[in-house]
């Protein structure tokens, strides 16, 4: 199915996000920094302005009660704010004190010691904030502050999110590669948890860069007109402690708190700081892929039912397949996952296809989504997205895998990049849903999203549109079928072509790919066998 909407350039260009990053960027590009030693610093003075803002609204609210209260006022207790979930600030550490210093006050130290005193009166954020604003000189902080300060303070709290998002996403951009390992395109995030639901519960990405899939679902909860801070528990491991500190930024600025275990020595390979096997909830997350030099004499421990790596380990020297385990075992007995991988996992051969059939055949599987390449800022190849559901093997649809190729489903961002529509996200996640037998949520995509489900799925006689599987978009495959295909689980193998539809360049080269990726496997093999052959032909000679 061939579904590219419209770019919508211009929109973008009036946003003030965009207006904001264009200032911060030029400002940049005549300071000589580096986009890594900027980075920091700009998200920074853009979540301080957030929490002026938060501050200064129950600062009024204290005020006001105070008048008319015999306690007195509360105004400079930090209790007060802490207890509504607001950051309290001294007076030397609010924006609009920076604000008016003078160039010549050192504004870079006088920025350093308000992080600090920032930390000092709301622990849950020591050692999190940037303390580099020395590299800047003052006139470029005294620029900075005052573009920042052209954000809203009528803003509400969801649009700050926004914008330190867009800077987070904008950075990952300027940043090439590395940018890739703390940010997941929010088209992306919000395809995964609009198909995983979490309405409530334990949330663990083992992976989990600057926090995007944690924002993503406090935002999914909150469009469903509930409180994310009460419904969610947030956990997070990230390698990184410069990434880390991120994470724990990004969840305050968006009013939210979380376990996020960073830097040091941690590693989700072999460290389990929260206790994950069988806890959670929900998992969501983008690992690194095919990742090598992973120690496996460090892992035997762990192998096993009930434990993190339930099916084995690899043969191979790749740690796809180490990271999928450690998504399924770190649910509970009803939860479900949602995770980006390399398309090399769905056909993997040798050790990694019977790890792979061990997880199908414990009906794990619920979902695979295949997407097209751009979709992310630093790398241009395709990849799959997979939905693994436990509790899936308590209904009607155990013994089927629903695969869907949405290679062609987006939009054209620009010549480099693509992203998905609300309409297409919201048709993606209803196709879910139709296939899962519960009733379409239009939350997200609105009345697009209905139009485009009636058009290809036409209606039942309640006027709703039903599941059938759609050549060229998707698939239930049984698991005998699924059998036939040795195992794998690459959605284009049971999808197939739309009537009148050609096979396109690209669904051939992957085609391609794939079958060169099953040669080398089947080579591998017959390689093993010929030195097993060898050594008892010579077993038998010797004799």
């Amino acid at each position: 199915m061939h579904w590219i909407a419209p770019t919508e350039k211009d929109a973008a260009a009036t946003s003030l996000e965009k207006r904001l990053w264009d200032a911060a960027d030029q400002l940049r590009a005549n300071s000589g920094l580096k986009a890594q030693e900027y980075s920091g610093p700009i998200l920074g003075l853009i979540f301080l302005r957030f929490a002026e803002v938060r501050f200064a609204a129950r600062r009024r609210k204290l005020e006001a009660a105070g008048a008319s209260s015999r306690r007195g006022s509360r105004v400079d207790e930090p209790t007060a704010y802490h207890a509504e979930n607001v950051l309290y600030l001294a007076p030397e550490a609010r924006f609009d004190h920076l604000l008016t210093l003078p160039e010549a006050a050192d504004i870079g130290g006088r920025l350093n010691a308000a992080m600090r005193e920032v930390e000092k009166h709301n622990p849950q954020l020591a050692g999190v904030l940037p303390k580099t604003f020395n590299l800047f000189t003052g006139t470029l902080l005294k620029e900075l502050l005052k573009k920042i300060s052209e954000i809203p303070a009528t803003l509400d709290f969801d649009a700050f999110g926004r914008i330190y998002e867009y800077f987070l996403g904008e950075f990952a951009m300027s940043e090439g590669q590395g940018g890739g390992e703390f940010y997941t395109p929010s088209s992306i995030v919000k395809l995964l948890t609009e198909i995983i639901e979490p309405f409530h519960g334990r949330i663990l990405d083992p992976a989990c860069g600057s926090g995007g899939m944690f924002v993503q679902s406090a935002r999914f909860v909150a469009e469903h007109q509930q409180n994310p801070a009460a419904e969610l528990a947030i956990c997070g491991v990230e390698k990184t402690d410069e990434t880390g500190r991120l994470a724990r930024l990004n969840l305050a600025v968006h009013g939210l708190e979380g376990d996020i275990r960073h830097g040091g020595n941690v590693n989700s390979y072999y460290d389990d700081p929260h206790n994950a096997t069988g806890a959670f909830d929900f998992v969501l997350a983008n690992p690194p892929f095919n990742v090598n030099a992973v120690d496996k004499e460090r892992l035997k421990d762990m192998v096993g039912a009930g434990r993190r790596f339930p099916f084995g380990l690899p043969r191979t020297d790749n740690a796809n397949y180490l990271w999928i385990q450690l998504f399924h075992s770190a649910l509970n007995a009803r939860g479900r996952a949602g995770f980006v991988m390399a398309n090399s996992a769905s056909d993997a051969r040798s050790s990694e296809q019977e790890l792979r059939q061990k997880l199908i055949e414990a009906r794990a599987v619920d979902v695979m989504v295949a997407v097209g390449p751009n979709m992310f800022y630093t790398v241009t190849l395709p990849c799959t997205l997979w939905f693994l559901d436990r509790g899936k093997a308590r209904t009607k649809r155990a013994d089927t895998v629903l695969f869907i190729d949405a290679r062609h489903i987006y939009r054209q961002v620009d010549r480099a990049h693509r992203d998905w529509t609300q309409a297409q996200i919201g048709f993606i996640a209803n196709l879910v849903r139709l296939y899962r037998n519960d009733p379409p949520d239009l939350t997200v995509g609105g009345a697009e999203t209905a139009a485009k489900l009636k058009e290809v799925f036409g209606q039942n006689g309640k006027g709703e549109p039903a599941y059938a599987d759609v050549p060229g978009l998707c698939k239930a495959a049984t698991l005998a079928e699924i059998e036939a295909q040795g195992w794998s689980l690459n959605p284009g193998r049971y999808v197939g072509v739309a009537p009148g539809e050609e096979v396109s360049d690209e669904d051939f080269k992957t085609q391609l790919e794939s079958l060169n990726e099953e040669l080398e496997g089947l080579n591998a093999q017959a390689r093993e066998l010929e030195q097993t052959i060898a050594a008892n032909v010579a077993g038998i000679l010797g004799a």
